[in-house]
Order: structure tokens, then sequence, then C-alpha cells
């Protein structure tokens, strides 16, 4: 028998079978992007809210059953399944109610009549969750509690899984993802908060970018070619996702000094980190977002672009103005940062050092922990042990009463809009650290140079099975959206950037034919404004397929 430990992130899906007899992990296979259009939870919970509940639903249980194909086991032979995510995610999910995590105000949830949601854990059968979708017949599916509106499960796994909860000094915890869960903890006392970082920071919203996984840039350092000029050497993940040396490259020519042992075939979120970091120290990038030629060269057709260097800018920006804000609110003197810890792909691939140069985290603490994936090792946990699920709500009913919400903080606004300055319109530290003074923020200490840097884990998840990590690079869902009075004129096909709409026709009518893993969302939405008659109305989805083949239509009753 097998259980299954998934983790749904804001980026994509990962999960691991696990041998319920030997307690070893099988097999790993993840997603390369969400299945839901977006590239960040508002996208996911605002097409949800458009759409229907029910539409997000069923593409979700695709993409999950998608990737428990890829095990090709007998699904009756499945008996767990533990899912951690942020609180949107596992609401998505369930099917459950998900307009109090839209609508934050109280006022209008009382409106709605969605007070007092219940996101306790569950303990349920997967037939219920499943059924026309995936047949589990002896599958039995753990939810672990949620925090709060922003702070799901996820959050709770970096918590737990790290020496967090053991420390009495100042502390911070941040799984550096999208949404960039984070905590601080103060003697006995906890706040939690997120930062909703964008995609850039696990490489998507990146022109080369891709999440971790075989073959994507997760560092760069500097190396001397044969001739003693200073060149990057690119550290590229394998098929077990190890750092092994890539291409030995001149970022401002293009040229390759020398071949690696693997060639990139594109670029993470740590990777841009590190490329931002050593053009920083290397004088190439003088101030941000300004390059050289407007662009770095890394080979094979990868490029960061200065539009790169703004997107991921907004991302560092977004968490260093969420974990400052987290210390004034809990009255920590900076310099009294004890430690910080690290977690998920980015705060595993990530060189510390180049972390804290950047600001993506704090270069004031005195020690830095990297962990690896924090939330699939939960997953992990709960599969092979009942009792852990006590241990989370326990530890969920301490720290409901702490929580910040970002987007209501002025004070997070005051430091964000400092980090956007500097990172999208040139403004330079110098004038930062004046607006910082305006605004009676204790000033940012000096770094410390000689703070101990603890790497707990080698990859972001440790064990992988005795196979290559399985890719599932195309999700195979897409949504038919009708073209009433379509003129044909490809506009909304040329508009969007990443390809994932097409116009087709079917018995004389015309639809919008979408791959929602491709899709950008509400925050795009070009292909609409392209549309010179406005025909694109994405609360219109005529119908569902998968794999090419129609799941169903909205009103032929299959939702």
């Amino acid at each position: 028998m097998y259980g299954i430990a998934l983790d749904l992130g804001t980026s994509g899906f990962r999960a691991q079978l696990i041998d319920l007899e030997t307690k070893k992990v099988v097999k790993t296979a993840m997603t390369m992007r969400h299945p839901l259009p977006g590239g960040n939870v508002i996208d996911h919970l605002d097409f949800a809210l458009e759409v229907g509940g029910d539409v997000a639903n069923n593409i979700i249980l695709d993409a999950v059953s998608k990737i428990i194909d890829t095990f090709d086991i007998d699904p009756a032979c499945i008996k767990k399944m533990a899912v951690c995510g942020n609180p949107i995610q596992l609401s998505l999910f369930q099917n459950s109610e998900i307009r109090d995590l839209a609508f934050a105000g109280k006022n209008m949830q009382r409106r709605l009549g969605v007070e007092n949601v219940d996101r306790s854990s569950r303990v349920f059968p997967a037939s219920e969750l499943f059924r026309g979708v995936l047949d589990l017949p002896n599958c039995e599916i753990t939810i672990p509690p949620a925090i709060a509106h922003e702070i799901g499960a996820d959050a709770l796994a970096m918590m737990i899984e790290t020496d967090f909860l053991n420390q009495k000094e100042a502390s911070i915890v941040t799984d550096y993802g999208t949404n960039a869960e984070m905590a601080i903890k103060v003697g006995d006392r906890i706040i939690t908060g997120s930062a909703a970082a964008g995609p850039a920071i696990e490489g998507q919203g990146i022109s080369c970018g891709m999440i971790a996984s075989p073959g994507a840039i997760s560092d760069v350092n500097i190396e001397k070619d044969s001739n003693g000029k200073d060149c990057w050497r690119l550290t590229v993940l394998n098929e077990k996702m190890e750092s092994r040396p890539g291409d030995l490259i001149n970022p401002v020519t293009g040229e390759t000094a020398e071949k690696g042992e693997i060639e990139a075939v594109g670029i993470t979120g740590t990777g841009v980190i590190a490329v931002i970091a050593i053009a920083m120290e290397t004088g190439i990038m003088e101030q941000p977002p300004k390059l050289p030629n407007g662009r770095l060269i890394l080979g094979n057709g990868i490029e960061i672009t200065e539009e790169d260097i703004a997107e991921a800018g907004k991302a560092i920006g977004a968490i260093r103005a969420a974990q400052l804000t987290l210390l004034l609110e809990a009255g920590v003197p900076f310099e009294k940062l004890e430690n910080v810890y690290m977690s998920g792909a980015s705060g595993t691939y990530v060189d510390c050092r180049k972390a804290r140069k950047i600001g993506s985290c704090p270069d004031f603490s005195k020690k830095a922990v990297q962990f690896g994936n924090t939330s699939i090792a939960l997953a992990r946990e709960l599969i092979l042990d009942e009792s852990r699920l006590k241990e989370i709500i326990a530890l969920a009913g301490t720290i409901k009463a702490d929580h910040l919400m970002m987007a209501t903080s002025e004070t997070f606004k005051n430091i964000y809009t400092c980090e956007l300055s500097y990172w999208t319109e040139g403004m330079s530290m110098k004038l930062y650290k004046k607006y910082f003074r305006m605004y009676k923020y204790p000033p940012l200490p000096e770094p410390i140079e000689n703070a101990e840097m603890v790497k707990r884990a080698s990859r972001d998840i440790e064990e992988t099975g005795n196979v290559p990590v399985e890719i599932v690079e195309d999700i195979g869902i897409t949504i038919e959206v009708p073209l009433e009075r379509c003129l044909q004129c490809q506009r909304c096909n040329n508009e969007c950037p990443e390809n994932a709409l097409v116009t087709i026709e079917k018995n004389g009518n015309f639809f919008a034919s979408c791959r929602t893993q491709d899709c950008l969302g509400t925050s795009c939405r070009r292909c609409v404004r392209a549309c010179p008659i406005k025909a694109i109305d994405f609360k219109n989805i005529a119908a569902l397929n998968v794999n090419g083949l129609q799941k169903g239509s909205l009103t032929g009753g299959i939702y």
C-alpha cells in the first residue's frame, strides 16, 4: 500500500509516492506551473470567483490526477494522502468557501454571509473529493489546519520543520515562495505574516525563468577563465535536483569560456538572485535595474533583461519590506535579530551570502539556516505518523491571535514604496535610507560579515526516490470561451505573452481555447483588451478539456 504527500504550491504542485511498508519515497513528481490561470494566489482566487469554485476545483483535481498517473500504480493501492498548502490553495482543492479569503473586511463578510469559516484540520475519504475524476476507493485525505487568511499549513510546516519554535532569541522564518509566508518569534510570542512576492522569486515571470527543476540555473559564481579573466560559472540542477557545474560564461558578451557538466535550459529564482548579487558586486550593475546593453547573457539562449531585474526586485522588495515590518511590529531592534530560517526551493538553493547582499535575507542577523521544502516534508510525516496531526493542531491554536495583514499595514506600505523605487526607478540606497529616517524608522544596521551560515539541506526535497524526478511539463488542461461576433483578427492570440490562447472553430462557432497553466490570469488580460469588439469574457467558460478530450460543458451539468 502507498501514501501520497502533496504540496500545493502557488507556482506548481509537488508530490511524492511513499511505500507505507518500507516508509521510503518511491518517486517524486512535480508540475512546472500551477494549473489555474495566474502567477499568484490572488489571480487563482479571482479566477475561482469569476468562473465558479467548481470549475477551479475540477482543474486542480485533474492536475493532481495527472501527477498521480505518473506514479504508474493501481489507485486502489493508495491508502493515504496528506496535503499542505496555503488557505487559498487548500480551499480550492477541497472546493470549500473562498469568499472570506477574497474579502478580508468583517462587514463585507457579514453581508456575504460567510462569517466564521471553519478551516480546522480534516480527515475524510478521497472518494468524497475525487468523485468522477479519479477512483481512490481506499484512500483517506488529511488536511492540516490554517491559522488565518494568509497563513496555512505550509506556514505551520516551516515553523515545525525548522528550529524556529525552539528559539528564545528574536528569530524569523520565511518560506521563500510566491506567497512568501513568514513569522517572527520573540520569547513565546509569534507573529505571522506573508508578502505576496509574486512568481519571480521562483523563476516565473522572468523571460527565461523556470521553477527549480532539472536544467535550471540555481546559482552563479565568479571564476577565471584560461586567460585569467573573470567569468561566471553557472550552477545547474541535474535530474536528481542536485547542483552541478554548468558552463563558464562571459555575461556581457555571452561567450562560453568552458563547457560544464550539464547544459542549462532556463534560470530559477535563486539563479536570478545570484545574477543580481554578482552583477552588483562586480559593478556590472551599478544601480538596479540598469544593465550593460540592457541584458546579461548566460548562454544557450538564456538572458536576463532589465525588465527581469525589475520584476525580481519587486519580489525581493516585498520580502524585505515584510520582514522589516514584522521586526518593527514586534518591537525588536534590527540589531537584535539572532536567527533567520529559510525554507522552500528558493530558500534551499539560494546562496545565503548573495541573498543577504541583495536584501531577500536580512544581512544583520547573526545566524542564517537553510532548510528544504518543509511543506512536503510535513505532508510526508503526516503519511508516516498520524500523531503529528495533533501537534500541528495544537500549534495552530496557540498563534491564531497574532497575525499581521501586510495589506493593511501602513509600515509595509511605506517600506515597499521605497523598495519599488529602488528596484524599478533607480532610486539610490542613500535616498532609500533618507526616506527611512523621514518615516521615523530606526536606521538599518551595517551588514554582519562574519554571520554564521548553516545549510541543512543540499536540495529542497532531500529524498526523491530511486528514479529521476518526473516533470509534468504540460498538464493538458484547456478552457473554451465562446466568441460571439468574432472577427478572426487574431489580435487576442498575438497579444498573449505566453502563447496560451488560440481561437478555434466548432460547428460554425468561434471559441478562445486557453491553456490554463500558461495563462497569466487577472494580472494580464491582454487578450481581453486587444479584442476590438470585446468578445472575450472569461465568465462565460463553455467547456473544460483534459488532454484534448472535452470533459464536459458548463451547460452539460458536470460541474
